[in-house]
C-alpha cells in the first residue's frame, strides 16, 4: 500500500480539523459530561466505517449522481440534528455540579445518535470515495480490501483524537464547577450547536 505515512498525516490533519463531528462531540461534552462526549467520539468514529463501506459498494458515486437522493439523505440528516438540539434546548431538570442528570442517555444511544450523526451526512461518504482511492495501489490485486484497510486506519485514528477532544473539553467544564443554572445554560448551548449544525447541513449547497 503505497504512500501509508503520507496517508496518516493527511488523515490526522483532516481529523483534527473542527468540523460537524468535532462540533458534535465538543457539544455533547459540554452540555453532559466526559462519558457521553466519548461514547459520542466512538460513535461518529464507528459511522466512518459504514462510509468507508458504502464507498467500496459504489454507493457514494449513486449518490453523486442522483440529486433527489443527495437531497433527501442530506435533509434527513439535518433533521436529525436539529431534533437533538431541540430536544437539548427544551430539557428540564438540569443536574447540580456533583448530581447526576435527571435522565441520563445510556453509552449505547450515545455511541448511536454519534454514528447517525455522521452516518447521515452524505457528503462524508462522497468524500471518501474521492480521498481514500488516492491511497491505493492502481496494480493492487485486492483494492477493495485495500480501500477498507484504509478507511478502517482513519476511524481507528479519529476516536483517539476527538476522545482527546471530548475528555480535555468535559474536564474543562467540570473544573469550573458550574451551578445548576450554568449546567442548564451549558446545555442549551450545545442544543444550540447542533441547531445550527443541521440548519448548515440543510442550507449547504447540494454538492
Amino acid at each position: 500500500m503505497p504512500s501509508l505515512a503520507l496517508y496518516v498525516a493527511a488523515s490526522l490533519a483532516l481529523i483534527a480539523t473542527p468540523g460537524q463531528d468535532m462540533l458534535y462531540v465538543i457539544a455533547r461534552s459540554v452540555a453532559q459530561g466526559r462519558a457521553a462526549g466519548l461514547c459520542s467520539a466512538l460513535g461518529v468514529s464507528l459511522g466512518i466505517l459504514v462510509h468507508t463501506a458504502l464507498a467500496a459498494l459504489g454507493v457514494a458515486a449513486l449518490l453523486q449522481a442522483s440529486e433527489t437522493l443527495f437531497v433527501a439523505l442530506k435533509l434527513g440528516g439535518a433533521a436529525y440534528l436539529v431534533y437533538l438540539g431541540a430536544r437539548m434546548l427544551v430539557a428540564k431538570g438540569v443536574a447540580s455540579a456533583d448530581a447526576a442528570p435527571a435522565k441520563p442517555l445510556s453509552p449505547l444511544a450515545l455511541v448511536g445518535q454519534g454514528m447517525l450523526s455522521n452516518v447521515s451526512n452524505p457528503k462524508i461518504v462522497m468524500f471518501f470515495m474521492a480521498f481514500l482511492p488516492q491511497f491505493v495501489d492502481p496494480a493492487s490485486a485486492h483494492p477493495t480490501r485495500d480501500l477498507v484497510s484504509l478507511g478502517a486506519l482513519y476511524a481507528a485514528m479519529a476516536f483517539p483524537v476527538k476522545g482527546a477532544v471530548a475528555w480535555v473539553t468535559a474536564s474543562f467544564a467540570r473544573r469550573a464547577r458550574p451551578s445548576a443554572r450554568a449546567l442548564a445554560w451549558a446545555q442549551r448551548a450545545g442544543g444550540a450547536i447542533l441547531v445550527l449544525l443541521g440548519l448548515r447541513l440543510a442550507l449547504a449547497g447540494p454538492r
